[in-house]
């Protein structure tokens, strides 16, 4: 199989296509992710390569502000959102990759609307932007903790549709990822937290408060989902159960990304022979 049908696959297996969106069910999803990488073995070296495919394309990117690329990752606490990412971009440099992570939103932040503090870290012409959890906490933790009046979340899925296709019709293409662990796996990891002492700094009581809304989230997720698969920025749902097939297909998708921007190294406009360095 050819690395560019190894592509389709992936991306066949992981999209929601927004033609038939309204019937998505995420139960018909697989947490594993077998059927994409035989092995882990096989999924770090495909991880390996796309790693360094994505440095280079991110490299030419911002080279010649060929557009920009905006990764929304999303998934269940312990889905993985800082894992993928670290691996992904393992080989690129810090210069044109901007991290940001989501959390309660600040006084200043709620003076505002709610994509506001969204819109302000939007990537930057020859940037990749990665928003680990994004605009979709509004219609996800909002609607299930019941932070707002559901009218005003029922309005949210149509202008978060908008917010998407006006950065996808400016230059910015838009990679959605949803992480879909099993509520089994979000158990191992959470008492991995507890008993490693390295990682026990990232354990939150208060994600056993949400863990008990699991369904909750899950339906939550599956009309986001279902409302949000669009055109000009579909969702994908990468297997999350295992690290390693997660990591891989998460490389993959960003990969295919950049490669459809095709970025080009820009002409710098003067031949090198007109200049001698003495």
């Amino acid at each position: 199989m050819t690395k560019h049908s190894e592509t389709e696959a992936i991306r066949a297996a992981t999209l929601v296509d927004p033609k038939t969106r309204k019937s998505f069910s995420l139960k018909d999803r697989s947490t594993r992710g077998d059927e994409l990488f035989e092995s882990k073995k096989d999924a770090k070296a495909s991880l390996d390569e796309d790693a360094l495919a994505i440095n280079v394309l991110q490299d030419t990117l911002f080279a010649c502000k060929g557009g920009a690329l905006l990764v929304v990752m999303q998934g269940i606490d312990t889905a993985g959102k800082d894992g993928a990412t670290k691996e992904a971009f393992r080989y690129t440099s810090p210069l044109g990759v901007n991290v940001f992570g989501f959390v309660k939103p600040t006084e200043e932040e709620l003076a505002h609307d709610y994509l506001w503090r969204l819109h302000l870290r939007t990537p930057k012409r020859g940037y990749i932007n990665v928003f680990n959890r994004s605009h979709y906490e509004d219609v996800l933790v909002v609607k299930v903790r019941n932070l707002a009046p559901p009218k005003m979340v029922e309005q949210r899925y149509e202008q978060i549709n908008a917010f998407e296709k006006l950065l996808a019709e400016n230059g910015t293409r838009v990679l959605k990822l949803m992480l879909h662990i099993s509520k089994e796996e979000q158990g191992t990891r959470l008492r991995e937290r507890l008993e490693v002492p390295e990682k026990r700094w990232k354990f939150n009581p208060g994600d056993l408060e949400d863990r008990k809304l699991w369904d909750d989230y899950q339906v939550a997720y599956e009309t986001a989902i279902q409302r949000c698969s669009t055109t000009h920025a579909p969702w994908y749902i990468v297997p999350a159960d295992s690290r390693s097939r997660r990591d891989a297909v998460v490389a993959r998708l960003i990969r295919s990304e950049l490669e459809a921007m095709n970025p080009r190294y820009p002409d710098p406009g003067y031949r090198p022979d007109q200049f001698e360095i003495i």
